[in-house]
């Protein structure tokens, strides 16, 4: 009997003994095809030998030394590393150990920033609908997933979703693509107007957006029109990139590729590739300077930000990706990705739409192609295709509420950045046979 507290209580986990490059394998010697990286995390694969001998380095040193009192080497190479790749104004780095931890203090900042410029009136936050930014309350507050939000919703605090820019579904078939996306990006602007101009201190978003609707990234021009609206009301720009940064999106920051500067940017997952826990929250000189010459304290903090182990690995990571140039991987292996799927799956009835960026990629599954119709929520589609897919040794991630929190199903793609040609065809061939499942319902 274990003692352990699951994710699911019906459904306990098997247990995991090791992993090596692409595959993890269980006490009963099973192999499985590490599909989607754990949640888009291990980045560089499980047993890089460099990331081990890095924390086992920095261990042997100093293990720990509390934020309150010390800074550590790998802490100050890791930020300088950080800011010398980010894009636009980026400046500083604040270590967390997650993702929500960094979304949780991205919010505050943003609200600690207001006060000591001297508008304390701005005090909203928006959002969009069907993203994600974390399960702490702040985090969880900030996202839109309905499923997610709905039995914790009087403890929030309110923050207003606008729509996601979601071609696929919302844009009307005789509006152009990039009308479309200054539609949606308007109602930003609207929103703005509604809660008053003065009182909005932040607006946060995905760049492609994740585990809520499966790798869906904007339309082209969509973000600069969101970027000019900010500017324009001197309302912050946080994106989260915890899921899509880190190289996911074959940037090393997805904001890259919609040619945007953040105010505020939070990455997770990647950075520390799952041999650490670690975040960041990462803020621009100006921000960082109007605490500075206020309080000159930013009131926030944990235990374990800044570990000294979990950035020595962070620092491993990041020196992994830019020096073996696995971006370039990242962006080869990408298009070899998207078109064995589409060829694959161009006339499977009950795939609808494949999306997303660099080795981030979304199937999002219906009952009928030409209608775009979603299957019924009662069948419990993307639950009963990861057990499908990990009985056929993938693992992947297939999640419900695709569309508005109940209705849809995707399978989420995060391959490791060091699968070769061979494992994609191996990635597709397992998607395959996963996906025999909707042909008995």
């Amino acid at each position: 009997m274990s003692n352990v507290f699951p994710r699911q209580i019906n459904a306990p986990p098997i247990k995991a003994v090791s992993s090596n490059g692409c595959y993890i394998f269980d006490d009963n010697g099973n192999q499985y095809f590490d599909g989607s990286g754990g949640a888009a995390v291990s980045c560089l694969g499980h047993a890089d030998p460099e990331v081990i001998q890095a924390i086992q380095d920095q261990t042997s040193k100093m293990a720990f030394a509390h934020t309150g009192f010390f800074s550590s080497d790998p802490a100050e190479e890791l930020a300088e590393l950080l800011i010398k790749h980010a894009p636009g104004d980026l400046d500083r780095v604040y270590f967390v150990s997650g993702g929500s931890e960094s979304i949780e203090a991205a919010l505050k900042l943003a609200r600690q920033y207001h006060i000591e410029n001297g508008e304390p009136n701005r005090r909203h936050i928006i959002a969009r609908r069907q993203s994600y930014h974390g399960n702490t309350l702040g985090a969880l507050a900030a996202g839109g997933n309905k499923w997610r939000r709905d039995q914790f919703e009087p403890i929030l605090i309110n923050v207003s979703h606008i729509a996601p820019c979601y071609e696929y579904v919302d844009k009307s078939t005789q509006e152009k693509t990039y009308d479309y996306g200054q539609r949606v990006a308007q109602e930003l602007e609207d929103e703005i107007l509604r809660l008053g101009s003065d009182t909005v201190m932040a607006f946060i978003v995905e760049p492609v957006v994740g585990a809520t609707m499966g790798a869906v990234p904007a339309v082209q021009g969509y973000f600069k029109r969101i970027e000019e609206i900010c500017q324009k009301y001197g309302v912050l720009l946080i994106l989260d990139e915890v899921m899509c940064g880190m190289g996911r999106t074959g940037y090393l920051y997805a904001a890259e590729a919609d040619n945007i500067s953040p105010d505020i940017l939070c990455i997770a997952k990647g950075l520390g590739a799952g041999y650490q826990p670690i975040g960041a929250m990462l803020c621009t000189k100006k921000i960082y300077n109007a605490i500075g010459s206020g309080t000159g304290f930013f009131q926030h903090g944990h235990t374990y930000m800044g570990h000294p182990v979990a950035c020595a690995a962070g620092l491993a990571v990041m020196r992994a990706i830019l020096d073996r140039n696995l971006l370039k991987s990242v962006n080869q292996r990408s298009i070899q990705l998207f078109n064995e799927l589409k060829i694959k799956f161009k006339t499977h009835s009950n795939v609808g739409d494949i999306r997303g960026r660099g080795l981030f990629v979304g199937l999002e599954l219906v009952k009928d192609r030409d209608t775009k119709k979603p299957f019924d929520p009662s069948l419990k589609i993307a639950a009963n295709i990861k057990r499908a897919a990990f009985e056929a040794g993938l693992i992947c991630y297939p999640m419900s509420g695709t569309r508005d929190g109940k209705w849809g199903d995707h399978i989420l793609l995060a391959p490791p950045f060091i699968i070769d040609e061979k494992q994609v065809a191996e990635l597709i061939e397992k998607i395959s046979v996963s996906l025999e499942y909707l042909n008995n319902i």
